[in-house]
């Protein structure tokens, strides 16, 4: 595989380098593997730490900045981050006000923002820990017990970080967080395998003509594979499970949030398609799309396929979702 890397030893840290002369406006701190927004700790607000494996990009260093995460925590390809980037990232952070970790639901995520919970406690800083669990197509999968946390997680740093940036106090806003997981479901479809920089092939077998329905971030297995579908079935497919979850805790009777994100290699072309499909799928079943975002946000290196979340917004949601944000892969309103 033809890859633009030096090797795959340093293929993180060059991408870090490259982050920070790109975006001086980040603390980038390569060796540590943290990636701070400069004014962290000014205006005495909640400071907001997430962080995962990479070849996620943007997730989630691209999204450090004003109104969305205070720091991110990127881990070696497809690997958790470790406590001491967790605890050095909350130390950088935090103002007096609290620190919200934003944690996926993958087990190595998990155990070690719990481990960098308990250190900073220690040291005197308050924690909270909000769970993204937002994937419908399987219970288990090989890197997590319960659902898997995908999509969602721009919608909880995104919201979340909007309140953190207006004041609000902790409590308030891992209470929006909560309330934005818990209202958002996705679905993934894989067109294709990703390639990791260590392996050099694709990380599974999915033969041509064929496409792995609900599959996740890491290419972990789907529901099931089935021949290669039109567009317009493929967003059937996808939204039913969505919107069936959904409505098994309540029924969806407002607007929408909606995300068609790409996994890395489905050019905007498809997926601006594919949010037609989508769309048209919604409005047939009566639901409303109050903000609409498509792109490639939470990514799975080369992979080609793409994801969809929804998520059932309140007017709060939708206020704290159109504030200001400027970060490396999402800005508007400023």
């Amino acid at each position: 595989m033809k890859m633009l890397i030096n090797s795959p030893e340093t293929v993180v840290a060059d991408a870090l380098r490259g982050l920070a002369a790109a975006h001086p406006d980040l603390d980038v701190d390569v060796e540590a593997r943290v990636v701070v927004r400069k004014d962290a700790r000014q205006g005495g607000r909640v400071g907001l730490v997430s962080g995962g494996g990479s070849g996620h990009e943007p997730l989630h260093a691209g999204f450090v900045g004003p109104g969305m995460l205070s720091a991110a925590c990127p881990g070696e390809v497809f690997t958790s981050p470790v406590p001491d980037q967790m605890l050095r990232a909350a130390k950088a952070v935090d103002s007096g006000q609290g620190v919200l970790f934003v944690v996926k639901n993958y087990t190595g995520d998990v155990l070690n923002f719990d481990m960098a919970a308990e250190l900073a406690e220690e040291d005197g800083i308050q924690v909270e820990r909000v769970l993204v669990n937002d994937d419908v197509a399987v219970t288990d999968s090989l890197y997590t017990a319960g659902r898997r946390g995908t999509g969602a997680t721009l919608f909880v740093e995104k919201i979340a970080g909007a309140a953190a940036e207006a004041g609000a106090p902790l409590e308030q806003v891992a209470a929006v967080a909560r309330r934005v997981n818990e209202a958002s479901r996705s679905f993934g479809v894989a067109l294709s395998a990703c390639t990791t920089p260590a392996k050099g092939s694709p990380t599974f077998d999915l033969p041509d003509g064929e496409l792995e329905l609900g599959i996740g971030i890491h290419g972990e297995p789907g529901r099931e594979r089935r021949p290669m579908m039109p567009a317009g079935e493929i967003a059937e497919f996808a939204v039913g499970a969505v919107l069936d979850d959904l409505a098994n805790t309540a029924p969806i009777d407002g607007p929408v949030l909606a995300l068609v994100n790409g996994m890395g290699a489905t050019p905007l072309l498809e997926l601006y398609g594919f949010h037609a499909a989508v769309a048209r799928v919604l409005e047939a079943r009566g639901v409303q799309v109050a903000r609409a975002l498509v792109g490639n946000y939470v990514t799975s290196l080369d992979m080609a396929g793409c994801s969809v979340t929804l998520c059932r917004a309140d007017e709060e949601m939708l206020r704290l979702w159109d504030a200001p944000v400027q970060t490396a892969a999402l800005r508007w309103g400023r």
